[in-house]
């Protein structure tokens, strides 16, 4: 493990930042410190870049110009900035998004966090922020070297830390508020309802038939996920329904572009669960989405540059 470096995409880290955000400098300048330094010495994580999509965030799409993730953990959690209504966004608050649901304002600042990266001072749930106990730590260095960086994005001042608004708060009501959309949603009832014959089977509350969907352009496919994708009857009829609910989408958040797929859970009260996928480039009977039409798709919703996806650009 001591010989395995941290592994680090600084254009996956800059592609993470709010379009019109630039990576902090200090962050470039940590990425440039830590490069070659065995996995594990600071801490126990990567430095690369993810949307809120793909982090643990109840349907995370809409927030991605929120977030700059750019640390990810091995159970999943990811770390970034937080650009929150009224909040810094040269020097944004650093949270972390824990993968069983721990919502944290781990930082008032990146420089914040790097020092309390060197003082190892985190909790249970961001034990992963600590050095791993089979490397040799090298927090002292770590300290040593922030002390030698410019003083204009350090979090202390005369005055305190400053007082920042409670993230904890805002990602449950996020999280409420996104579940009451979706189970309420018009086109997610009638979704249920035309997929009743898929009912899970089981009692348990957490019990549920999941499904795929890729909408790329003119192609469609739906698959039903029982031992393995599988064609089902009603795929065809609900077409309509679901490009209709993609197109609706895009008119509502026109800067994410087009969805092309879809997961979503049915549960046994009939309420339909999404999520979705602006970037993977989705398989369409078993070959990869045609790329004439995605680019059809871009040309009519087109997106910031940094969010039109590498396989795409």
């Amino acid at each position: 493990m001591s010989d395995t470096p941290y592994p680090i995409d600084l254009d996956s880290i800059r592609g993470a930042f709010p379009p019109g955000v630039e990576a902090l400098p200090l962050l470039v300048d940590f990425a440039a410190w830590l490069k070659g330094r065995p996995w594990g010495s600071v801490g126990c994580f990567s430095l690369q870049g993810q949307f809120s999509d793909s982090a643990p965030i109840v349907d995370g799409s809409p927030l991605r110009d929120r977030f700059s993730l750019f640390m990810r953990l091995p159970d999943g959690s990811a770390v970034g900035g937080w650009y929150g209504a009224g909040l810094d966004r040269d020097n944004p608050p650093i949270v972390g998004l824990g993968s069983e649901g721990d919502y944290e304002l781990l930082a008032p600042s990146l420089d914040a966090l790097l020092t309390r990266l060197t003082s190892q001072q985190f909790d249970r749930a961001w034990s992963d922020l600590k050095p791993h106990d089979e490397v040799e730590p090298q927090t002292v260095e770590l300290a040593q070297w922030l002390a030698g960086q410019p003083v204009g994005d350090k979090a202390a001042c005369d005055d305190g830390p400053p007082e920042l608004p409670d993230f904890r708060g805002f990602m449950e009501k996020w999280s409420r508020d996104r579940e009451d959309y979706w189970a309420n949603h018009r086109m997610m009832a009638e979704l249920g309802w035309r997929l009743a014959a898929h009912l899970p089977k089981g009692k348990n509350a957490w019990d549920k038939t999941r499904f795929e969907v890729a909408i790329v352009g003119k192609q469609y496919q739906a698959r039903v996920l029982t031992r393995g994708p599988q064609p089902f009857e009603e795929a065809a009829s609900i077409e309509s329904l679901l490009r209709d609910l993609r197109e609706q989408m895009w008119k509502a958040q026109p800067e994410l572009g087009l969805w092309y797929a879809m997961r979503f859970g049915l549960y046994a009260d009939g309420r339909v669960m999404p999520s979705f996928e602006y970037d993977a480039r989705p398989t369409i009977d078993g070959e990869p989405a045609l790329l004439s039409e995605a680019k059809a798709d871009l040309a009519r919703a087109p997106r910031p540059e940094r969010w039109v996806p590498k396989w795409l650009a």
